[in-house]
């Protein structure tokens, strides 16, 4: 059971994306929100940030112009990519060949959810994320390729969330854990106990039983009661009570019916008939 659990929260920290990220545009001092590519490099605390620079060509499909060369300045820059035409893991991977630090996919379409960029995380070393057209729109309006234009930086906020998720999935698994170990078992006892006593008390031990007439003005030493717990009512002159091991008494046809249908116990104590040593004790009388 523990590899199990281990191997669910292993599976929702893999699942769950741990950072998330917010790209923001210096000339206009705003910001965006965006979804960050699951298993591309998250984004550090620092975060990152650079010349922005629209894709040539804009949906980063094949190799892409512009990028940093080895023996040109280490400048960073973020490649502006539009959605469509290849799959992101592509789009991502031509940016980083071309020399880009990030990537910021823009949709294609309006009014369309943000949707998770899935990625081969092999060999994979640039950030991505995934913006609205209208976001896209506006970062290609005014990218002006100058330097720390355009930065993208971890959502403490999203972190938070996810940490939050992540530690209700864990309690609810601990509760759940908690009550198969200690539910179950009572409830497998529970459910024995009661096919036990669901079984019904031979013909002949329920016929041996003794029995006697009820009088109300020479009561018997052996009665514990005026009612019969039974069927809950007075026991009335010149009715027939059959005696159980315990002393109990009741009508005798209650007890009949009890013993044939109900269980093998007597109802005021719980006393089990269904033993062994009940024969014995039914032979002495009462």
């Amino acid at each position: 059971m523990g590899e199990a659990i281990f191997g669910f929260l292993a599976f929702v920290s893999y699942a769950i994306p741990l950072t998330s990220a917010t790209v923001f545009l210096n000339p206009l001092h705003a910001s965006f929100p965006d979804l960050p590519a699951k298993y591309a490099v998250a984004i550090s605390s620092s975060g990152v940030c650079g010349a922005l620079h629209i894709a040539d060509p804009p949906n980063a499909c094949s190799a892409l112009q512009f990028g940093v060369r080895s023996n040109e300045t280490e400048e960073t820059r973020l490649a502006l990519i539009i959605r469509g035409g290849c799959a992101f893991e592509e789009k991502v991977r031509n940016a980083q060949n071309a020399g880009f630090r990030a990537v910021i996919v823009y949709d294609d379409r309006n009014k369309g959810n943000l949707v998770y960029m899935m990625i081969n995380p092999g060999n994979i070393t640039v950030h991505a994320v995934f913006v609205s057209k209208a976001t896209g729109e506006i970062l290609n309006k005014y990218a002006q390729k100058e330097k720390g234009e355009c930065c993208i930086f971890s959502s403490h906020y999203e972190s938070a969330w996810t940490v939050l998720t992540i530690s209700l999935i864990s309690f609810t698994v601990i509760c759940a854990i908690v009550v198969l170990v200690f539910y179950t078992p009572r409830r497998l006892l529970y459910s024995q106990t009661m096919y036990l006593r669901s079984q019904s008390v031979d013909t002949e031990t329920v016929e041996a039983l003794p029995c006697f007439t009820f009088g109300s003005a020479h009561p018997r030493d052996c009665h514990t009661n005026e009612t019969c717990a039974i069927c809950l009512e007075d026991y009335k002159d010149g009715e027939i009570l059959k005696v159980l091991p315990c002393r109990h008494e009741f009508h005798s046809s209650c007890v009949n019916s009890w013993l044939s249908k109900s269980g093998t116990f007597c109802p005021v104590c719980k006393h089990d008939l269904g033993t062994k040593s009940v024969y014995s004790e039914v032979n002495k009388g009462v």
